[in-house]
């Protein structure tokens, strides 16, 4: 009997962890993710198809994305924190998937008909479907925005309540997640994409996103009915206690004057009918302009503006696995055999920052954590600029940085290379994932040099992704409820500006052996941005901050929901 009831108490427990909110945010997130790392791998792929495989429709992708999340990224948090959760949820949910779904229906039939559209009015017809397919798949990353904000930065704070150890290991959790849909989803649209063809790629992934909404929508409502909180706003409790107030003041006042009570409110609604009435169209027009303004000022208000900024500032490099240093490794020998196990190492080692993050934190508190993983994250990528200098660098400031430019747009002819060109057969783009072209590896002399570049690459993520985590949870913790989707937003707007500003600054300097420049340039705006956050730091916690073990008793105005000391 023993056995049978500890057997029905541990089946009971098993149940409950399945069915809890947390697990249900993960498992929504999971199928988010990796429906989004999917589309992202794809859509550039299929551009370069669609274009001949020119790199030129994936450049313009990844502009117009870049521009739109920077201009619109405070209007879409002023959206999520003026409605309420489960609205803005489902609707950014619905929004974004069915973009994706009419995105791959288009694609399919461009794809399909692509020779009767180019003989179509000249082309036009074919050029109107790349415009559609651009603007939806805009659409699609705008309305990710809006949910990632919500679910990421809202209703995890809400559905850890008050204990801010849960919440570092939600963040951490929701992180790892990140790591291994990055890994592994692009890998099994790419195998589909191989063995089949584009048509059934996109095919598939349109289906993928009409089965993840409809199962996403349904985790949504069930979080939604076991988390009570998550009904409640920070900006709509104010409203409702302001309500109450009233009430009971119309209660109290009802014996004896109940009709000038009455009169009264029913001259303050006209007062106030008048009062918007007067403001017109023109205010109305205004106000996308007025919420971008106010939602950059609110975010400078912050007490922790210069924490945001210094994670901003981690994006102006060229450091990281994207198609700007996978392209400079190729050029230096390296097989993509090689690459694609830096790739996964790189994904291992973020994984151990985001477990280092929550042990850390436990022992020095929040805001330490950072710092140390700032210092941590700043040592490593010492040995990037080692590698500038080390043997094998094809580090020459003598070659001019616009010669791969001239002689793509005038030809061989137009150009007279004075040292060895690279071997790379097009221009990087402008997309954190693109399709790269490549002629056959070329030889070098010494693998020492982009061995410490990797090298520092890989061990710098544990840094950097604890160092994300603990910013993360410091905008998550210190902002008002009220504020925190335009907050958030405004953070993602800058994240994207200074990644838009390290894509211009590989387009002035292309060459390889201009990309010793690039990684002293970006390692120097990473420094700046860890003296951000230590200038945060140490104002926060003063000289204790250099006290490693010790408990932080003070810390930054937190958000009234959490307790004010870790």
């Amino acid at each position: 009997m023993e056995s049978a009831g500890s057997t029905k108490r541990c089946c009971e427990s098993v149940r409950d962890v399945f069915t809890s909110a947390k697990f249900l945010i993960y498992l929504g997130h999971a199928l988010s993710t990796w429906g989004d790392r999917m589309w992202n791998f794809a859509v550039a792929v299929f551009l370069v198809e669609l274009y001949g495989n020119s790199l030129l429709l994936t450049a313009v992708y990844g502009l117009v994305v870049a521009g739109s999340v920077l201009l619109l990224g405070a209007i879409i948090g002023d959206w999520v924190d003026k409605n309420p959760r489960l609205k803005v949820a489902q609707t950014s949910l619905v929004v974004q998937n069915s973009a994706v779904i009419l995105c791959g229906i288009l694609l399919m039939l461009v794809f399909q008909f692509k020779e009767q559209l180019t003989e179509l009015y000249s082309g036009w017809l074919l050029t109107t479907c790349y415009i559609m397919v651009i603007s939806t798949a805009n659409i699609a990353n705008l309305a990710s925005t809006a949910t990632s904000i919500t679910i990421q930065r809202d209703w995890i704070v809400v559905v850890a309540g008050e204990d801010r150890n849960n919440l570092a290991d939600m963040n951490a959790t929701v992180r790892i997640i990140d790591q291994l849909t990055n890994i592994l989803a692009p890998m099994l649209v790419g195998q589909i994409m191989a063995f089949s063809s584009h048509l059934i790629g996109c095919g598939f992934i349109s289906g993928w996103n009409l089965f993840s909404m409809c199962l996403e929508y349904c985790l949504l409502w069930k979080v939604y009915q076991k988390t009570p909180a998550l009904a409640i706003k920070g900006g709509q409790k104010e409203v409702d206690q302001e309500m109450k107030q009233l009430n009971s003041q119309k209660d109290m006042e009802s014996g004896g004057a109940p009709a000038e009570a009455s009169q009264l409110m029913s001259e303050s609604a006209v007062v106030k009918a008048d009062t918007e009435k007067s403001a017109g169209c023109c205010h109305q027009m205004t106000e996308p302009l007025r919420t971008f303004r106010d939602g950059w000022v609110a975010y400078y208000n912050q007490n922790i503006f210069f924490a945001g900024m210094a994670l901003a500032f981690l994006y102006m490099t060229v450091l990281g696995f994207d198609c700007i240093t996978t392209g400079y490794a190729y050029t230096q020998g390296l097989s993509p055999s090689i690459l694609s196990l830096l790739m996964g190492a790189s994904a291992i080692s973020g994984i151990f920052g985001t477990v280092a993050f929550t042990w850390v934190r436990r022992k020095c508190g929040l805001i330490r954590t950072g710092f140390l993983s700032g210092v941590a994250q700043l040592s490593c990528l010492m040995l990037c600029v080692f590698s500038v200098f080390a043997p094998g660098s094809p580090f020459d400031l003598t070659v001019s940085p616009f010669k791969d430019i001239l002689r793509h747009l005038f030809g061989e002819s137009a150009i007279l290379p004075e040292g060895p060109t690279p071997s790379v057969a097009s221009v990087v783009d402008v997309t954190n994932s693109s399709m790269l072209l490549f002629e056959e590896a070329p030889q070098v002399e010494s693998y020492l040099s982009v061995s410490l570049l990797f090298a520092g690459v890989v061990a710098a993520r544990v840094g950097l992704w604890s160092f994300d985590l603990s910013v993360t949870q410091l905008i998550q913790e210190n902002v008002i409820e009220s504020e925190r989707g335009v907050i958030n937003g405004v953070q993602n707007s800058m994240n994207y500006l200074l990644d838009l500003l390290h894509f211009i600054m590989v387009i002035l300097a292309p060459n390889p052996e201009a990309f010793g420049l690039l990684v002293i340039i970006s390692v120097s705006f990473v420094a700046m941005g860890h003296v951000m956050y230590f200038r945060f730091a140490y104002k926060s916690l003063g000289s204790r901050l250099f006290l490693c073990w010790a408990p932080e008793q003070k810390e930054v105005p937190s958000n009234p929901s959490l307790p004010t000391t870790v």
